[in-house]
């Protein structure tokens, strides 16, 4: 007992070096929307508003690239477990040729999202000024593809400090950009909701070049430039799609979940979006923290499995589901104590924050929930699952979670407090059957 005590601390530790780099880099990343919706906040609800819609269509297209790209971390840290690095070197230029092709596509399907506004039944005052917003945001997209495939080779190998330190400076850079386009500084005209679009897109550029320069100039990435070059495995292509793209779908199902309760809660009216907004905009902050932890789970299974230790591989997954869940616990706690002072960083607005604090107790509700089924189909891309953690995101989503929402929010008319309801109801559903998926997998891997 004591000496398996001290196996799960020492995984612990070795989840948290590489999580905590993962955790604090993703906070940086999703502060850019946190910073966004403080500073729209403060010029308008309309403002707050066209952000929060313009969002929940944009970042599902962010989402899939991230989501498709996150089986070059599974596939890499296979490799350097079993220490094939001519592999790595020739996955990585595959991947950069993916991230073009789906820069471009991303590019023109930011573009034409604005066309769902209107069909939906969006706020008329919100339409022109979300739809400007996602104009500029969609520059960023091909920069952003890049920067992603990069990223996952980096943390494949289990570097994952470099990540951290770029997306933080991408944060300083973003909250002076804001500052000067949202608010018409140094002599530029203040272009409120439309400016953070552009300044998104522009820190999406910056991330990638500092990225590449640490890459050519690290010592850390030698082994792979040095590996002998080997012809082209167009296999490896076709395998990061099959890991892939069930994982880009899968993010795009949770993810387009959330995005359908938060546009139908702009069917409500702007206070109800702007709450909203704030809510799920605090309770994204607090996920990253087990998103941290799936991704380092992800990088710990794959090693195992490469050096074939599947035991190994079993208990470093199954520690990673635990910390998570122990993390999630925590966060709960802050949203029910201190509910009141969250909401007051993010609006004046006496109705916008009193309707945010019922919201941010329910989302504390799903907290547990979803730390559990992120880090549990984290294990699963450990060992190469990806398909079923899709087949569970379509039927708790859409077929549970989705009318729930529908059902209760607005047939029923409970308003946002119902449409969230279904959040609850999907994201547990969700974290037991990843859970009872694992433990059956990794059986049969032991």
């Amino acid at each position: 007992m004591l000496e398996n005590r001290r196996a799960l601390i020492r995984e612990f530790k070795q989840l948290a070096k590489l999580s905590v780099p993962i955790t604090i880099g993703q906070v940086a990343l999703i502060a850019t929307g946190f910073v966004d919706t403080i500073m729209a906040g403060h010029i308008s609800p309309l403002a707050l508003g066209a952000i929060a819609v313009g969002a929940n269509l944009w970042v599902p297209v962010y989402l899939f690239g991230v989501g498709l790209m996150m089986a070059v971390s599974s596939m890499v840290s296979h490799y350097f477990g079993a220490g094939q690095f001519a592999s790595i070197r020739d996955l990585v230029k595959q991947s950069l040729l993916v991230s073009i092709v789906l820069g471009i596509l991303g590019f023109y399907a930011v573009r034409q999202l604005s066309i769902l506004l209107e069909w939906i039944g969006i706020d008329a005052g919100i339409v022109p000024v979300a739809t400007d917003y996602l104009f500029a945001v969609s520059w960023g997209i091909p920069a952003v593809s890049g920067y992603l495939a990069l990223r996952f080779v980096s943390e494949g190998i289990g570097y994952t400090r470099p990540m951290m330190i770029i997306q933080i400076a991408g944060l300083v850079f973003n909250i002076f950009l804001n500052y000067v386009l949202m608010f018409g500084k140094l002599g530029v005209p203040a272009m409120g909701a439309v400016g953070a679009g552009w300044a998104t897109a522009a820190v999406m550029w910056i991330n990638l070049l500092l990225l590449v320069i640490y890459i050519l100039g690290h010592h850390r990435y030698v082994e792979i430039w040095k590996a002998e070059k080997v012809a082209t495995d167009w296999q490896r292509t076709r395998e990061m799609l099959r890991l892939g793209l069930p994982i880009a779908l899968t993010l795009v199902n949770e993810v387009g979940m959330f995005s359908a309760v938060g546009l139908l809660m702009g069917s409500l009216g702007v206070v109800e979006v702007a709450a909203h907004q704030i809510a799920i905009n605090f309770a994204g902050m607090m996920f990253m923290i087990p998103l941290g932890i799936s991704a380092a789970t992800t990088i710990r299974v794959g090693h195992a499995l490469g050096e074939q230790l599947p035991h190994d591989a079993r208990f470093r997954g199954l520690a990673g589901i635990s910390l998570a869940a122990m993390c999630m616990f925590a966060t709960a706690s802050i949203m029910l104590i201190f509910p009141d002072l969250i909401t007051t960083i993010y609006s004046n607005d006496a109705a916008v924050t009193e309707m945010a604090v019922s919201l941010l107790l329910m989302a504390a509700i799903f907290q547990l929930s979803d730390g559990i089924q992120v880090s549990a189909a984290g294990a699963l891309r450990g060992v190469k699952d990806t398909l079923f953690p899709l087949l569970v995101s379509i039927v708790v989503y859409w077929f549970v979670g989705l009318p729930f929402s529908y059902y209760l929010g607005i047939s029923q008319q409970f308003g946002p407090q119902g449409l969230w309801m279904g959040l609850v109801a999907s994201l547990t559903l969700a974290a037991l059957w990843l859970v009872w998926r694992f433990l059956r997998v990794s059986r049969v891997e032991v």
